[in-house]
């Protein structure tokens, strides 16, 4: 847990033990909360966010409910589910928003109906939220690009690197470009192009990629992947294209097929966001505010209370440390065939008695 994480965690317990400073309510039935999420492409929505979520409200609140919503990356669906959560006596909105331009309706409502909004993992700007539980996405970009930058050196002749940035209406993509521009500048890392991936679809990235391999061929160096799904398309299409060795390439959100392609040296990293507990902290919060408690946070962007969890890049040396101690993944879990063999070689597994 990181250092924001654990001091906003003491302040809710705290709160708990306190009367609350206002009553709660105002719109909802005063028990229900809505998590509402943006897509299931990338598999840690479906897999981590919701389960994790949905476990410690129970756990917080036994008698609180979730409505459970994902818009399959359509911003217009986000908008309808949002009213369908009101309209069932939501009264705290968790909302991790399809598009934020759009989001910001969904917000204006809320607050209209006395209801309070937690953006969750992206900022929506220029409404009154509650609070912002996310990570550092500009940091994300300069650990992705500094691994880039140091797998592949600076660029020889008409070599270079392919960007496959994240979807252009997700507001975290431009703060991954700042932070992945700042590791780049003045590394002699050549970009050859770039690409805004729509719906962060790992298809389109993979389509786009192979394109690009037909035009640059071995001249190809890296890729830059904004999240593990687009990382695995480009990692399939210049397989498809017979590189071997893959170039080195990036990712995002630890999945577990970006970890085995690490452990197997087809991905060079990907980066650990703690996404565990920004379910738990985002959970806990909406409780919080169910209960007409608002425990101060430990930072503040755009003028919102927010959390912001710190992120780790991860590579083969310290895939043990961060995945398997830090239990976001266990060795029985990455360690199946194919990858046995690569997992010894890499010490997840003891190598095999040769007697």
């Amino acid at each position: 847990m990181v250092a924001s994480a654990v001091a906003l965690a003491s302040v809710v317990a705290l709160a708990g033990c306190v009367a609350p400073s206002e009553p709660p309510g105002g719109g909802g039935d005063g028990r229900t909360i809505a998590l509402l999420l943006p897509e299931s492409k990338t598999s840690r929505y479906e897999s981590v966010d919701r389960p994790v979520f949905e476990r410690v409200v129970e756990e917080e609140c036994p008698e609180c409910r979730v409505l459970y919503a994902n818009a399959g990356q359509d911003a217009a669906r986000q908008q309808q589910q949002a009213e369908s959560a009101l309209t069932q006596g939501a009264s705290v909105l968790v909302l991790d928003a399809v598009d934020a331009a759009s989001a910001r309706s969904i917000v204006t409502t809320a607050q209209a109906r006395g209801v309070r909004v937690i953006a969750y993992d992206r900022l929506i700007e220029e409404v009154p939220l509650a609070y912002l539980v996310a990570y550092d996405a500009v940091r994300v970009g300069e650990l992705q690009g500094q691994a880039l930058v140091d797998a592949v050196g600076p660029s020889e002749g008409d070599e270079g690197v392919l960007l496959v940035h994240g979807a252009p209406t997700d507001p975290n993509v431009a703060l991954l470009k700042e932070g992945l521009e700042r590791a780049l500048d003045g590394s002699g890392v050549t970009v050859l192009a770039e690409y805004d991936t729509p719906d962060w679809s790992p298809d389109k990235a993979q389509e786009w990629v192979q394109g690009q391999l037909t035009q640059y061929g071995s001249r190809v160096q890296g890729v830059y992947a904004a999240n593990d799904g687009t990382a695995g398309g480009a990692i399939s299409a210049m397989r498809a294209a017979g590189l071997d060795p893959v170039p080195p390439v990036t990712g995002q959100d630890a999945e577990l097929s970006a970890v085995q392609r690490i452990v197997s040296g087809d991905q060079r990293m990907t980066v650990f966001k703690g996404i565990r507990e920004q379910a738990r902290t985002a959970a806990e919060l909406a409780v919080a505010l169910l209960r007409g408690e608002r425990p101060p946070a430990p930072e503040e962007v755009g003028g919102v209370p927010a959390v912001l969890l710190e992120p780790v890049a991860v590579t083969r040396a310290n895939l043990r440390d961060v995945v398997v101690d830090g239990g976001v993944h266990p060795v029985e879990e990455i360690c199946v065939d194919p990858y046995v063999a690569a997992c010894r070689a890499a010490g997840l597994l003891p190598e095999e008695d040769a007697s």
